[in-house]
């Protein structure tokens, strides 16, 4: 196996977007992070995500996209998907399985809606299809902060609505370092892609999505909540849902066969 790790920019829609690539496989996987990318994009990331991600090196050749570098004021996800197909075109990938976690599952919602051709199979983990009052409780905070530069804040939040168990205990230590060390110098583009978590809203189109798809939710989310998983489940004609009862928002790293469960899914 070859892990073939990529660092790359790419260009395309009117903007230019950091990007990560590794595995030899034939088939393309495309993994979409949430929105803590609008405070470190995926640059530099293609090694220690090739070795993460290793069991899914050999059947595939894995994209990591972040947003573009410059968010312009009232970009949406719907926006955000129009990037993607448009550095997908540039990258020559016709058609890929997509995971799309947190507000990159609200991307992967608006490439299945407007660009269905670009997808086979995809996974819709601890996000959501429109507001609800969860993600008010959150993000509209975070955003202040972010305005104020109160990063630890943030990060210590995130990691309290994000984790459970000792998990909860270990992030808190980690957050609270890396709140103080690594603040962003601008928290603009963070800010825009919280933003548009709020102004994402296509449950009513959900049911033209056809594609194959697996939800997965967690059943102490306090980012999205987990009924924000059913709910798209059931607008989704082919979709199936897995709830994880114990674990919250974070689940993706907790679950120790979180990504054998996406691997099974998109291997059918």
């Amino acid at each position: 196996m070859k892990l073939q790790p990529k660092n790359g920019r790419v260009s395309a829609n009117g903007g230019e977007a950091d990007y990560i690539c590794f595995g030899s496989g034939p088939r393309p996987l495309i993994i979409l992070p949430g929105a803590g990318d609008g405070f470190r994009t995926v640059k530099g990331l293609a090694l220690p995500m090739a070795l993460f991600f290793h069991d899914f090196a050999e059947e595939y050749r894995v994209y990591m996209f972040s947003r573009r570098v410059d968010i312009p004021d009232g970009f949406t996800t719907a926006d955000m998907a129009d990037d993607l197909a448009a550095a997908m075109d540039a990258l020559r990938i016709s058609a890929a399985n997509v995971l799309g976690v947190s507000q990159g599952g609200m991307i992967t919602q608006q490439l299945a809606l407007r660009h269905p051709e670009k997808v086979r199979k995809i996974v819709l983990a601890v996000t959501a299809s429109r507001p609800n009052d969860i993600m008010r409780s959150a993000i509209p905070k975070w955003i202040e902060w972010s305005k104020e530069g109160k990063y630890e804040e943030i990060m210590l939040d995130t990691a309290e609505r994000s984790y459970t168990g000792k998990y909860l205990e270990k992030s808190l230590r980690q957050n609270k370092w890396a709140g103080k060390l690594t603040k962003p110098k601008d928290y603009t583009r963070a800010i825009r892609i919280m933003e548009s978590t709020l102004t994402h809203d296509v449950y009513d189109e959900l049911p033209r999505i056809t594609n194959p798809t697996l939800v997965i939710g967690a059943g102490k989310d306090r980012i999205v909540g987990v009924d924000a998983s059913r709910e798209m489940t059931a607008q989704i004609p082919h979709s199936k849902c897995f709830i994880y009862p114990d674990f919250s928002h974070g689940v993706y790293e907790q679950a120790p066969d979180f990504y054998e469960r996406v691997r099974a899914f998109i291997a059918d």
